[in-house]
C-alpha cells in the first residue's frame, strides 16, 4: 500500500505566500517524509541545521556514503532518520523502517509539519533579506 499526501508545488510564491510540497509515502514499510524528492546537499544540511540549532536535536550516529547519508536522532523519544540520496533527495523515516511502531510514523508526520513551517520561514526571509 502506498499513501501520497501531496500539498501544491515545492516551494512557491502566489499572492505573497509561500507553501512548500510534502510528500509521505509507505514504501519502506513505514512512513517516510519526503522533504524535497529534488533536494540536494544544500537542503540535507539546511534540514539538519533546523533539527540541532532550532529544535536542539542531537544526532546519535551519522553514516556518510558516496551517494547518500543517513543521520539519527531522537524527537520526542522515536528513533528517526534524516537521509539524503542522489536518487531519491531529502526524506525522515523511522530509524527502525518496517519494524517501526505506529507511533514513530506519527512522531514523523509531527516533525515533517514542524519542519515544514520552518523551511517556509526559512525560505521567506531568505527571499527578503
Amino acid at each position: 500500500m502506498q499513501l501520497f499526501i501531496v500539498y501544491p508545488s515545492p516551494i512557491n510564491k502566489s499572492k505573497n505566500r509561500l507553501t512548500m510540497s510534502l510528500t509521505l509515502r509507505t514504501t519502506l514499510g513505514c512512513t517516510e517524509a519526503v522533504i524535497d524528492d529534488d533536494g540536494g546537499l544544500k537542503c540535507f544540511y539546511q534540514v539538519a541545521d533546523i533539527l540541532s540549532g532550532e529544535l536542539r536535536i542531537k544526532f546519535t550516529n551519522k553514516e556518510d556514503d558516496f551517494d547518500a547519508i543517513d543521520w539519527e536522532f531522537s524527537f520526542h523519544g522515536h528513533s528517526l532518520t534524516l537521509h539524503y540520496s542522489i536518487y531519491t533527495g531529502v526524506s525522515i523515516f523511522p530509524s527502525r523502517t518496517r519494524d517501526a511502531m505506529k507511533k514513530d510514523n506519527r512522531a514523523v508526520v509531527e516533525l515533517a509539519s514542524v519542519l515544514e513551517k520552518k523551511l517556509i520561514d526559512f525560505n521567506l526571509n531568505r527571499n527578503i533579506a
